[in-house]
């Protein structure tokens, strides 16, 4: 069974439509510092911050005068994007009257917002979740490396044994039921980070760059054990492959990606790194689509778009750039950024993770028109 014209794609595309532009790249000239108290204000947790903080004053390490102000205000460039206001929020200028929407409708998207807000960001185990390498689970550089090793010598053997391989319409079921699984946990994931931004942190951009000594406790952070753990679990991807008898897939790529990701997680919890937050999002959003991909193939349905899902990938690194080179400019422009340390790890990690993708993109496509 085939889909054709990339239908299945598209469809995907609409659903995730509104966390994608919640998540594209925006570029405010010149910014109103205005926006950055309306979103310290509408946030109870912060209006403390934000009455002790002038209007003015909130502003990035890169700043110009204004030609209609003498106000000094910045210019941020930022992953998360905030969304476009109503004037009237910023400003005295007059405006049509929005229709008046009845009560229901206006509880009940309190009520859906203060269920997510809940479940996603207040929750008392999120809220207060503290990262301790000393009594939460799986956080010792003892676990780490065990793990690794572990899953390095597995790899090796398992793939070098005559195993007896598993019949397909056996191992089709359990291959389903686990892109399953990654595929709901990378949704959640994706959903709780970007809330988590939006409800939770002081203003959208902060997270480019975390104050210095910022503790590893609350939403964010929680939310980046979760990703640190799902990456674990994600190492039944490989065992799946040699299962099923697939060798061609288990590429130099597919090993390095599954181990040097979970080190890169466990840096960011343990340097309380800035910048995170914006990378589980438009992370487990790219996962999303692939094991939307992974799950249908492994139902008997061959996707046409699986080329899409590796150049999605691939713009998710080079995207990743921007982010890292703001954190760099706004660490020795200022006050400096928590995990500078982790920034080094991760420039690296993805210099390299983009030149291999580029590289199996180019083996895999380019000398072909279809798309496998």
């Amino acid at each position: 069974m085939e889909i054709r014209d990339g239908r299945w794609f598209r469809v995907l595309l609409l659903l995730l439509q509104p966390a994608l532009q919640s998540c594209h790249l925006l570029l405010w000239a010149p910014l109103d510092p205005k926006m950055v108290k309306f979103w310290l204000l509408r946030n109870p947790q912060h209006q403390s911050y934000a009455s002790r903080t002038s209007t003015h004053s909130i502003s990035s390490p890169i700043a110009f005068t204004s030609k209609n102000s003498q106000v000094r205000i910045s210019l941020p460039v930022c992953l998360f994007g905030l969304p476009a206001l109503p004037k009237s929020s910023f400003d005295n200028r007059e405006t049509a009257p929005e229709p008046p929407r009845s009560p229901m409708d206006l509880n009940m998207n309190l009520n859906i917002s203060s269920t997510f807000q809940y479940w996603l960001v207040k929750h008392p185990a999120i809220l207060h979740f503290s990262w301790s390498p000393s009594e939460t689970p799986a956080s010792s550089p003892l676990f780490v490396s065990l793990t690794i090793i572990s899953y390095l010598t597995l790899t090796f053997l398992l793939s070098h044994l005559p195993l007896p391989l598993i019949k397909p319409r056996r191992l089709k079921p359990i291959t389903a039921i686990h892109n399953l699984n990654l595929l709901l946990l990378s949704l959640i994931m994706a959903v709780g980070s970007l809330v988590t931004i939006f409800s939770y942190a002081p203003y959208p951009f902060w997270i480019i760059c975390f104050p210095p000594k910022t503790p590893p406790t609350g939403p964010f952070f929680f939310w980046a054990y979760i990703f640190y753990l799902s990456k674990i679990y994600e190492f039944v991807d490989t065992f799946l492959i040699i299962l099923s008898g697939s060798f061609h897939r288990l590429t130099f790529l597919h090993v390095y990606h599954h181990t040097m990701v979970l080190v890169m997680c466990y840096i960011w919890l343990h340097t309380s790194q800035s910048l995170f937050p914006a990378v589980i999002a438009a992370n487990a959003m790219v996962h999303v689509v692939m094991y939307t991909y992974y799950l249908l193939a492994a139902l008997g349905v061959r996707p046409k778009w699986k080329r899409r899902v590796t150049e999605f990938q691939i713009f998710q690194f080079m995207s990743s750039f921007v982010g890292l080179v703001w954190m760099l400019i706004y660490h020795f422009n200022g006050s400096g950024c928590c995990g500078i340390w982790g920034w080094c790890f991760n420039i690296f990690f993805y210099v390299s993770l983009l030149a291999l993708f580029m590289d199996f993109h180019a083996k895999s496509y380019r000398s072909s028109k279809k798309d496998l």
